[in-house]
């Protein structure tokens, strides 16, 4: 199944940004429009321009003194699965969608999911996304990689119940398989004004990437409200198969437009992290997000400490021979010489091998020491008989 790609809308600028050299504009500002609702908003909409001065780009753009002065790794919550609400686009979002009087839906699924809090067992984030076209009140979720359409106002209490708390299909909807790549981009400007001026230009190039590489089916982008961590912005989610067909989701902050070809020709195609942009994972907590998976963590100066002294922890062990105990004629019990098995085996003595040694040592000392009494005795008596007989 196929979501409607985003209509393509090209960077217009009286100046040329490069992210790559940062090289200051020549000119005053720059204009660009603001990408449409999920790149899917009526035409009649779309011809609102935003004037940004060099000075607002060097606050809220990808020049601002904040860029790589933190570790991103593990700055993402906790969470095993995402909701998408497809709902208009950022240029109508409040600064907390969910706060709205008069758009009730994001409102009602936001409380509906708190509510139920306690009786949905996986851990669940909700985020809007861009609708617009017909899309309002379709509903994404990953890694599930399914698509409802059409919730409305008074399906959501039932919609919660059966597919966040009961895990079953809505009752009243239709199950859809989403495929491909899906790259969410946080574009809220009213929430805070850096997405809003980085959200726009990395959709841009991310869609014109996508168009020259022919992935236009395979891979789709979106606007959408905030995620967590402006200070990183530009921020984006993506949520693609791996290697083994499973849907993980990425997060990525301060990523500009020369990082878009490397997310798409290394994470997306590869399967490859890009790991000085990476924030943290689907289905990880923030320390276990900090830490990655095995090679490919990002930001991996912590890792490099961890593996340098797991290494170390590992040489010491592999010095360590026995130790743990000794049996009968010498034989070690231990099977190799870790400080955990050894704790472990110490642990289990009575029932072990070590233990039975020991007793088995033991009872052939007590059977020793009862023969040489026997012996004794026996020659006692035999000395006691001849006296006797010599006596008479």
């Amino acid at each position: 199944m196929r979501i409607a790609h985003p209509t393509t809308r090209f960077f217009q600028a009286r100046v040329l940004i490069s992210s790559a050299t940062h090289s200051r504009p020549s000119t005053k500002s720059l204009s660009f429009s603001l990408p449409p609702r999920h790149s899917r908003t009526p035409v009649a909409n779309m011809s609102k321009t935003t004037n940004i001065s060099v000075q607002d780009d060097d606050k809220f753009g990808f020049k601002r003194d904040e860029m790589y002065k933190t570790n991103l790794a593990g700055t993402v919550d906790p969470y095993d699965r995402h909701v998408f609400l497809s709902f208009k686009g950022p240029d109508d979002w409040l600064p907390r969608v969910e706060d709205s009087e008069t758009d009730l839906l994001p409102k009602l699924l936001s409380s509906a999911l708190k509510n139920r809090k306690n009786d949905i067992t996986v851990k669940t984030k909700m985020t809007i996304c861009g609708g617009g076209d017909g899309t309002d009140g379709d509903v994404l979720i990953f890694p599930e990689m399914i698509k409802y359409k059409g919730l409305k106002d008074s399906d959501v209490d039932g919609f919660v119940d059966d597919v966040l708390v009961n895990g079953k299909p809505w009752a009243s909807g239709v199950q859809e398989v989403l495929t491909g790549s899906h790259v969410f981009v946080c574009a809220h400007g009213s929430r805070d004004k850096r997405c809003g001026v980085c959200g726009p230009v990395l959709m841009d190039k991310l869609n014109e990437e996508i168009e020259s590489r022919g992935l236009k089916d395979q891979i789709f982008v979106s606007p959408c409200s905030h995620v967590g961590g402006h200070k990183y912005a530009g921020n984006l989610i993506i949520y693609s198969p791996d290697s083994e067909g499973k849907t993980m989701g990425h997060w990525y902050g301060y990523v500009t437009p020369s990082d878009v070809p490397a997310l798409l020709d290394q994470h997306i195609a590869k399967g490859e992290i890009i790991e000085r942009l990476w924030r943290g994972q689907m289905g990880a907590a923030p320390e276990e997000g900090a830490k990655g998976d095995a090679e490919k963590l990002p930001n991996g100066k912590k890792e490099k400490k961890r593996k340098k002294h797991e290494e170390s922890n590992g040489q010491v062990n592999k010095e360590i021979v026995g130790g743990c105990c000794q049996g009968a004629n010498g034989v070690s019990c231990c099977q190799d010489g870790s400080s955990d098995a050894t704790a472990e085996k110490k642990l289990k003595e009575p029932k072990g091998t070590c233990g039975l040694s020991s007793w088995i040592a033991s009872l052939e000392q007590r059977n020793v020491l009862t023969g040489v009494a026997v012996i004794g005795a026996v020659a006692t008596v035999a000395v006691a008989y001849s006296v006797y007989r010599r006596s008479g």
